[in-house]
């Protein structure tokens, strides 16, 4: 199956993605201590892939907020819907239906890409633990097609220990966004083996844990741990 064509697609909306930044970043400041580590890593300008854990329902904001750029993160579609919806449509975010492959994100991906804009991607799929236990090659597909740096992100405190996936961190608690070193990919042209993909997802998924175990021990931060049970991100 030939990649997904990406040149005719409209991109996503930016002008409230990039001009609501700061003052979302005063708003979310007022509940919560929000601590940018390592901003200077993230690259200033090109395309990029940013790949982060998923521990709590703030993630994919907070990515979108506090990331040194704007990025158009993969969110998944069932968000899509009322007012939420239309805000994050206004806001550049990229619908993704987890059920199955999803062209029509790939190919917006692909434009945001192409056009020197900033992709986010969960990779492990759904919130949960955050040490990358699962990893999908979403992340690895992405970079191979377009030649984009992987950017690792990781997040913690946005989940306390034992809460459930939609919950909030308590007012005032501390949330450290850390930016991680950014791993080089090289642009692997039409036709792409899925050994390709494997394998930089593999060594995509081992970086990312190396810079996990980098963050945890520069805060003094843990992980929540599991969701409690009978507990999912649907």
């Amino acid at each position: 199956m030939a990649p997904p064509r990406s040149d005719t697609v409209r991109p996503p909306a930016t002008r409230l993605l990039r001009a609501g930044r700061p003052a979302a970043r005063r708003l979310i400041r007022l509940a919560y201590d929000v601590r940018v580590h390592h901003a200077e890593r993230f690259p200033a300008t090109g395309p990029a892939v940013v790949a982060a854990n998923h521990v709590g329902f703030v993630d994919g904001p907070l990515m979108a907020i506090f990331a040194p750029r704007p990025v158009h993160a993969l969110t998944k579609v069932e968000m899509f819907t009322g007012p939420l919806g239309a805000l994050l449509r206004a806001a550049g975010q990229i619908p993704l239906d987890r059920r199955h492959t999803d062209p029509g994100a790939v190919r917006t991906a692909l434009r945001v890409l192409r056009d020197g804009g900033a992709v986010g991607v969960f990779p492990e799929g759904t919130r949960g633990e955050g040490n990358f236990e699962v990893f999908h090659s979403g992340a690895a597909y992405l970079a191979l097609v377009s030649g984009a740096p992987v950017v690792p992100l990781t997040f913690l405190g946005t989940r306390e220990t034992g809460g459930s996936s939609g919950s909030l961190p308590a007012r005032g608690a501390r949330i450290d966004v850390v930016v991680g070193h950014p791993v080089p990919v090289d642009a692997v042209g039409w036709p792409r083996t899925r050994d390709h993909v494997r394998l930089t997802s593999a060594a995509l998924r081992a970086h990312l844990r190396s810079g996990l175990a980098d963050a945890l021990d520069e805060t003094g931060r843990s992980l929540p741990g599991p969701l409690p049970q009978g507990d999912r991100d649907d």
